[in-house]
């Protein structure tokens, strides 16, 4: 039976008010951004060890769920809150590797609209076999009953100061004298970290800023002894395993890192392991320090990131296909088979980092 022109017209309108109903409902659920068809374009600054995590096609596709396109450029954590050529840029975000730099970001006259952890990922040792051998021999490596490395970092970093050749503490493959070597702190976070807790490791306990004048000079000593620090993390743990045991014997890291590399090709690591060269070890300093990766929201659209990077999904890719923790520093997915019993399920010996007016004094005595 045909409609009526009142009865077809009456169809319509109740079409129209479902669909525009529909509009509005999408519209004010961030994760159905992307149904509506268009996408918001965010230009900000990112740690190095996030850019295979940006890169990833699956991240993408969820960060669409919300409407968001990111254009995530690499910078050092410490340059992208203190440098004008990139400050300049006109950011919408800030996405450094800790929290601290929210704090030195407010003090360079950054607006920030708002700002939160949404990652996790302890600061880690990593070494290779042979050395690690010769430090369980010399006490400054044990193995927990899970079968994680711990290192005594204060042990260590007492006999480089002293000038300790790499056979005394029972590393025989390896010539002169001992060294571990982060990036940059002036330019890198995992750099900027590590320094903080040398300088803690040194005063006894969380450095304060008369700290600096009694533990200060250590910390230069360690730092010097380094050589060429590296301006990426990224950079550094490429040259760790591109340089092998006789180019960079022990790095400072993120323990993503090598959680992420071993995910990228897991018969590349099933390989390794059961072959008879040199393998990555990661070691858990004890204590270590939290690099927690707060979104710095510079522009109030980078507020819609904020919510997504949060969300179910983009935290499980983060765990799941790039080893980073979740806010509160654990596991946020089933861990894949391919790193197994690699990853501890909680981090229990964390130091907090000296406040930033400490590390500010302490930087410049730092610069290469």
């Amino acid at each position: 039976m045909a409609l009526s022109r009142r009865a077809f017209g009456v169809g319509l309108l109740g079409a129209g008010v479902a669909g525009t109903g529909g509009y509005f409902a999408v519209r004010d659920r961030p994760e159905l951004q992307g149904l509506l068809g268009t996408r918001t374009t965010l230009f900000g600054f990112v740690g190095g060890e996030k850019e295979a995590f940006l890169a990833d096609p699956d991240v993408n596709r969820a960060l669409g769920g919300y409407g968001l396109t990111v254009d995530g450029r690499v910078a050092g954590s410490v340059e992208m809150v203190r440098e004008q050529a990139l400050l300049s840029q006109h950011p919408q975000f800030l996405w450094p590797s800790s929290s601290i730099m929210v704090d030195i970001a407010r003090q360079n006259g950054i607006g920030i609209r708002n700002d939160r952890v949404v990652l996790n990922t302890p600061i880690v040792v990593y070494s290779w076999q042979p050395v690690v051998d010769g430090l369980m021999q010399a006490g400054l490596v044990t193995v927990t009953k899970d079968g994680h490395h711990q290192l005594d970092l204060k042990a260590l970093l007492d006999a480089i100061l002293a000038g300790a050749d790499w056979s005394k503490l029972g590393v025989n493959s390896l010539y002169g004298r001992a060294r571990i070597v982060s990036t940059d702190p002036n330019r890198s976070n995992s750099g900027f970290m590590f320094s903080g807790l040398v300088l803690s490791l040194f005063s006894g306990n969380v450095a304060t800023s008369g700290d600096l004048a009694t533990s200060g000079g250590k910390v230069q000593a360690i730092f010097r002894n380094m050589g060429f620090k590296s301006p990426s993390s990224g950079k550094l743990f490429d040259q760790y395993l591109a340089g092998g045991l006789g180019g960079e014997p022990m790095i400072v890291g993120y323990e993503n890192q090598l959680v992420e590399w071993i995910l990228a090709d897991p018969t590349r690591w099933a390989r390794i392991k059961t072959s008879t060269g040199a393998k990555p070890v990661m070691l858990y300093p004890r204590p270590t320090v939290y690099s927690s990766h707060p979104l710095i929201v510079v522009d109030e659209n980078a507020n819609r990131l904020v919510e997504a990077l949060i969300s179910a999904r983009l935290q499980e890719l983060a765990w799941t296909r790039h080893g980073f923790r979740g806010p509160l520093g654990t596991a946020t997915g089933s861990a894949d088979s391919a790193i197994g019993s690699l990853l501890p399920a909680e981090i229990d010996a964390i130091l907090p980092t000296p406040d930033a007016g400490v590390m500010l004094g302490l930087l410049p005595t730092l610069a290469s």
